[in-house]
């Protein structure tokens, strides 16, 4: 009999994920339904959305010859029922205190720095590039991690060296560039491109061992190569849709006041689901109708 989630210490919340204690060695990690937009959880929620993640972490830990921090399988019997297919047992790590991106094309706070300064958390680029412009190789720009609520802080790998270590951060940064260019590699296959991705890393007797999520439409962005067209914003698998309609006129929200976001209408949430799912299923080659947990709220 699976054991109530009650049950279990609740440690810590983020933006979309709950820490739960299970005994002195294992976590549950439980993935929830919440979306954030511009450092704000909204009200609303996206349904599925917890086990999207989910079963695009699965799909990614087992596809990924890098050692992680699953300790059981996705069904596991120390697994609520409640949370069955939006949760995973996971082992107690040492979390560095970074995240680390990896970025294939110029988007988001990149293309911003690059205007600026025509370098991206000091790395220089080459004049002319444009929003979406493809890299010439991958680049590891690693962040601070932020509370709820705050701005991760990009910064240059010097700084990162003197945060974690100079032999840790270029670890850090081999790894990243390694599982990026795989992952880009695959999702390409598939008809997808991989612009940039978010991983976090945590250590286990000084190995390094991918934790978190991975490379889920939350932590990614993923465009659709069909269609790519380099110098503007590109149509993308994650939370675009509330992005789009929080910054636009029927919402009736200003991102830079200190109001909270509204409740998003139901058209936006339906959109916003079909594209976290539409993202598993083209990137995995799964149906999401497959993964565990279907009929468990």
């Amino acid at each position: 009999m699976r054991p109530d989630l009650s049950s279990y210490h609740h440690l810590a919340a983020g933006k979309v994920r709950e820490l739960y204690e299970i005994d002195s060695e294992t976590l549950l990690l439980v993935a929830t339904d919440r979306i954030s937009a511009y450092d704000h959880v909204l009200d609303t929620p996206i349904p599925d959305k917890g086990r999207v993640l989910t079963a695009m972490s699965a799909y990614f830990f087992d596809a990924l010859d890098m050692p992680n921090h699953l300790a059981g399988p996705l069904d596991d019997e120390r697994i609520p029922a409640e949370v069955l297919g939006r949760a995973m047992v996971v082992r107690r790590l040492d979390m560095v205190q970074a995240e680390c991106v990896a970025r294939g094309y110029l988007t988001g706070s990149g293309i911003v720095e690059y205007r600026q300064s025509g370098t991206v958390c000091g790395i220089e680029l080459p004049e002319g590039l444009v929003e979406a412009s493809r890299l010439p190789d991958p680049i590891f720009t690693p962040a601070t991690k932020a509370a709820v609520g705050d701005h991760d802080e990009n910064i240059s790998f010097e700084q990162l060296s003197a945060i974690v270590g100079a032999e840790l951060a270029e670890r850090l940064r081999t790894a990243t560039l390694d599982i990026y260019s795989r992952a880009a590699e695959m999702a390409a296959d598939r008809g997808v491109l991989l612009a940039d991705t978010k991983f976090e890393f945590g250590l286990a007797d000084g190995e390094l061992i991918l934790a978190d999520e991975v490379l889920t439409p939350d932590s990614s962005r993923y465009w659709p190569a069909d269609g790519y067209s380099p110098g503007r914003v590109q149509p993308s698998f994650d939370k675009q849709f509330v992005r789009d309609w929080l910054t636009g006129p029927e919402s009736g929200w200003n991102k830079d006041s200190d109001a909270p976001p509204p409740a998003l209408p139901q058209q936006v949430v339906d959109a916003t689901r079909a594209r976290y799912v539409e993202a598993y299923e083209r990137i995995s080659g799964l149906s999401f109708s497959d993964w565990i947990g279907e009929d468990v709220a």
